[in-house]
């Protein structure tokens, strides 16, 4: 037994389950885990804990997501209750949307004036049902002694089955109480379980006899890159991706299709093989048959069946259950010839019909152009992050980092400061319009306190571009509440201590990125733009199946 306070415990076994980073504002309630965070910060060597501390809740959870994202591991922040978790949310429901093991803590009023409405500071109506409806998993510490149990089934919840962000609450009187305090060592996940054997063989002779393959994939996949290659290379199956599954298979290789050429191949193939992806728009959008074969693999087993049964549906983690597949495939694949020259065509033709799309198109060059192979991208709701999600060429897994189906308008610069905590070795680069850059503009405040070099491109065109976009060409140009008045962005980033730079054009933006990117600490390109066009005709493809 060890005597330490709640806040210690809690400290104490982030330490244990391998958190090494955790991002955090402060306030009265969470003076006790602040305490506990000083000392842990201040201990050194492996067992340091890095506090990044950030001028609001949104992005302190924002930057704990794009370190899940760009990591795979833990992504923790810490706040206050009340307003403070408030603050986090649409960052939790992002997090939910994309699959990302993201803990919140959040501190609580006194544990005796819970649920009493006596008006206390920061208090709400039961937190926890709100934090719970955000997350996998959540719980209530009572007692410091409650710690080791209830942060172990957190990381339990995280990281086993579907990952998903979890939440803990502590109020300030159990963070400051000192007891006897026994600890486990931390939560250990245990090793895939086996996929069951008579659905991998089904599978792989219906892959094995399908005369057009193809696979989806998305961000259940991206610990299975080596595995998916090796199945889809067997049976000379294009893949393409939803925007998370972007770079498990690299765009370099022929097999690798954007979601343009995705919608032809949809049309005409007879077995299709999905991967840790919803499979939402091919599902909903695009249309199925008595013709379509559909497999799905997933960890979750109510995922599978949520929008259309699948004919063999194997619960199973991706790398493992492919890794079964391709053995067995091997006894069933009947002999194929290389579809090199087809598939090379094919996305020869889909990318000059989304290269019409200018000068989106010729920005997202740009920038690939300068980012290396390892380096992050981070879109954005902006006109040029729309394209992206079609037309930027992602080489590996976890370099492109998106909202998934929240749409959280202004998430791209914290996240992608949290992608470079994680991966400090890599570039990281972020895209913002305008509208969603000052949602917040305030952390390059953080980015210069904390050195956080990464590249934030901020699109100008003085409008929320998409809704006036929309108001003008389907509600007779009825303009309200689009047009922007902004600072100099340029400047106001030098007023933070951020180098701050004008380009103009693509030509202009790829130059000021290559210096950027030569450059210590973190800089912000300023590019203003006019009205660009409408890319969802592009985007959104017609159905191709059934009715």
């Amino acid at each position: 037994m060890t005597r330490m306070t709640g806040g210690q415990a809690i400290v104490e076994m982030l330490r244990r389950n391998g958190v090494d980073t955790i991002f955090v504002l402060p306030g009265v309630q969470n003076d006790a885990l602040f305490a506990a965070l000083y000392d842990a910060s201040e201990a050194g060597g492996k067992t340091a804990l890095r506090v990044i501390h950030t001028r609001h809740e949104q992005a302190a959870a924002y930057m704990a997501f794009g370190y899940a994202r760009a990591s795979g591991k833990c992504g923790a922040y810490a706040v206050v209750p009340g307003p403070g978790f408030l603050n986090t949310t649409a960052a939790l429901a992002t997090a939910y949307a994309t699959n990302a093991p993201v803990l919140c803590i959040s501190g609580q009023i006194a544990s005796r004036m819970i649920g009493r409405g006596y008006g206390q500071l920061h208090e709400i109506p039961d937190q926890l049902a709100i934090l719970r409806g955000l997350t996998k998993w959540a719980a209530h510490i009572y007692h410091p002694t409650e710690t080791g149990i209830a942060v172990d089934e957190a990381f339990r919840q995280m990281q086993t089955g579907r990952p998903r962000p979890v939440g803990l609450e502590m109020p300030p009187d159990v963070m400051a109480l000192e007891t006897e305090v026994v600890l486990p060592e931390g939560f250990i996940a245990p090793a895939p379980a086996t996929p069951d054997p008579d659905l991998i063989e089904k599978a792989a002779e219906r892959l094995g006899n399908s005369k057009n393959p193809l696979i989806m994939v998305g961000s259940g996949a991206s610990g299975a890159a080596e595995a998916l290659l090796a199945v889809a290379s067997l049976i000379e199956a294009p893949v393409f991706t939803s925007y998370g599954g972007k770079g498990i298979v690299s765009d370099r290789h022929y097999l690798s299709q954007n979601a343009f050429a995705g919608h032809e191949l949809w049309g005409k193939a007879d077995v299709v093989l999905g991967v840790g992806s919803r499979m939402a728009h091919p599902l909903m959008q695009w249309g199925v048959d008595e013709a379509l074969d559909l497999i799905r693999i997933d960890i979750d087993p109510t995922e599978i069946a949520r929008i259309v049964a699948p004919s063999i549906g194997i619960v199973a983690d991706a790398r493992a259950a492919l890794t079964a597949l391709h053995d067995a495939l091997l006894r069933h694949n009947r002999k194929r010839p290389s579809r090199e020259a087809e598939l090379t065509a094919l996305k020869k033709k889909s990318l000059q019909e989304i290269g019409k799309l200018s000068p989106q198109c010729q920005y997202l060059m740009a920038i690939r152009r300068e980012l290396p192979d390892e380096g992050v991208f981070v879109d954005e709701l902006t006109q040029v992050g729309y394209v992206a999600r079609l037309a930027y060429p992602t080489y590996r897994p976890r370099t492109f980092i998106h909202s998934g189906y929240q749409g959280t308008l202004g998430f791209g610069f914290p996240t992608a400061l949290g992608a470079k905590i994680a991966r400090p070795e890599a570039p990281v680069v972020s895209i913002s319009g305008d509208g969603g850059f000052l949602y917040n503009a305030q952390e390059l405040a953080s980015a210069a306190l904390h050195g956080i070099d990464i590249v934030a491109i901020v699109f100008v065109d003085g409008a929320f571009g998409n809704v006036r976009r929309i108001q003008k060409e389907d509600y007779g140009n009825r303009l309200i509440a689009v047009e922007l008045r902004n600072p100099d962005f340029a400047r106001m980033a030098e007023s933070y201590g951020v180098a701050g730079i004008s380009a103009s054009g693509p030509e202009g933006l790829q130059r000021e990125l290559n210096a950027a990117l030569k450059r210590r600490g973190p800089t912000l390109i300023e590019v203003k733009v006019g009205e660009m066009p409408d890319p969802w005709p592009v985007i959104l493809r017609p159905r191709v199946r059934g009715k």
